[in-house]
């Protein structure tokens, strides 16, 4: 039921790792290979505190209160195994716990103390497996994933295939993922048919449900051009088919009419990306990341982004980061009350408008030889800092912390 705005949660850091063990009589093939047991590589921990306020939330039509809070975490932990062909099998199991509290939901039933929806709590695990060859680096694995909150459980699926060249200066990545979703239909109070119910536990009055299924497909090519320069070319098209508007939200006429939103029940999404890093000396290092977004909702946008990692010493740095878009809202957008009696689709959620916003912050990372705070597993901290600013008047803070042992 949120709308949030995590792309900083984008940070991969791990908590536990062990070294490979062998057998004590290690039995040799034609290849003297020695096989190896499952091994713990690393376990993986992020959490972050997100905030938002604005005055545009979409539950009441375009105006009021966004104010929503979010505590996320994911802990991964990475096994690995050789195999007698020199092949490696990894095995990555993700567990994401969030819980929000959102004001704006609770405007669904304004004349309920707080609606089942003022608050809840996200559960979602993955499991990922790749084959990879030692020698040559190419790769193929599958992945599933489950999550569940209080109006949609969610299943996907998934396949990732990685080819290099010869030289290793070549990398091509292809992924293949499918969400298959049921989401529950909840709905303004004032608009509900006789009978229907708020969608709360404790209510035992019908509620629909409907489906919501998301295809996407990325192809990326990577090439190291020299040794101080790296570039990546990504395109990420997807499909998504089914109830793609969100019903508990108000949209207002100018006749003085109330609906629920409505939304075409297909859409197509084409995001193409450029990300070029330059390697300057052994202290600074600048990446750079482009993205052109289109979908057949209208809505056009880019994205421009830059991280200047400056390496203090061997083992502490610093990244700040600046991001900018400047996105063209959908055809099916108005504010609050504008929208034509006659029109067939129609949303007042800012998110599909048009705006500009800017997002600018800094992440630290401690990686000392010795081991963090001189724990020796302790390998790495990071400390991540964001703050998001939106032509609508939405603003927000993101702060993430990450650790690795290895």
């Amino acid at each position: 039921m949120r709308k949030i705005y995590l792309g900083v949660l984008a940070l991969y850091m791990g908590i536990l790792a062990s070294h490979a063990q062998t057998k004590d009589q290690p039995v040799k093939d034609t290849t003297n290979y020695q096989s190896r047991k499952l091994t713990l590589d690393e376990v993986n921990f992020v959490s972050a505190y997100y905030h938002q306020n604005g005055n545009n939330s979409a539950v009441t039509g375009g105006i009021g209160t966004e104010n929503l809070t979010d505590f996320a975490n994911t802990l991964d932990v990475q096994l690995s195994k050789l195999t007698n062909n020199g092949h490696k099998n990894t095995y990555l199991f993700e567990l994401g716990v969030d819980h929000y509290t959102s004001a704006s939901s609770d405007k669904i039933d304004p004349n309920s103390i707080s609606s089942a929806s003022r608050q809840d709590t996200r559960v979602y695990p993955s499991l990922n497996w790749t084959n990879s060859n030692v020698n040559t680096g190419n790769a193929f694995g599958f992945s599933g994933s489950y999550s569940h909150e209080f109006d949609y459980q969610s299943f996907g699926g998934g396949f990732n295939l990685t080819r290099l060249s010869a030289d290793k200066n070549t990398q091509f990545d292809f992924k293949l993922q499918a969400f298959l979703d049921t989401w529950k239909v909840i709905l303004p109070v004032e608009l509900r048919p006789p009978g229907y119910g708020s969608g709360s536990n404790k209510d035992s009055r019908p509620v629909d449900y409907k489906p919501r299924n998301s295809f996407s497909t990325s192809f990326s090519l990577s090439q190291v051009i020299n040794t101080r320069f790296q570039a990546l070319f990504v395109v990420e098209p997807s499909y998504q088919k089914g109830l793609l508007a969100t019903e508990y939200q108000r949209d207002y006429f100018t006749d003085g009419s109330e609906r629920i939103e409505h939304l075409p029940e297909s859409r197509y999404k084409l995001p193409v990306g450029v990300r070029l890093n330059y390697f300057i000396d052994d202290r600074f290092i600048i990446r750079t990341f482009y993205r052109y977004y289109m979908d057949n909702w209208g809505i056009r946008a880019h994205t421009a982004e830059i991280e200047v990692p400056i390496k203090f010493t061997s083992f502490v740095s610093v990244s700040p980061y600046y991001r900018y878009n400047n996105q063209e809202g959908t055809r099916y957008f108005t504010p609050y009350g504008q929208h034509s009696p006659t029109a067939i689709y129609y949303t007042s959620d800012y998110d599909l408008s048009t705006m500009h916003s800017n997002f600018i912050g800094a992440n630290i990372r401690l990686s000392p030889p010795n081991g963090v705070f001189g724990i020796q597993q302790l390998n790495s901290l990071e400390l991540r800092y964001g703050h998001y600013m939106r032509s609508t008047g939405l603003n927000s803070d993101i702060v993430t912390l990450a650790l690795k042992f290895k």
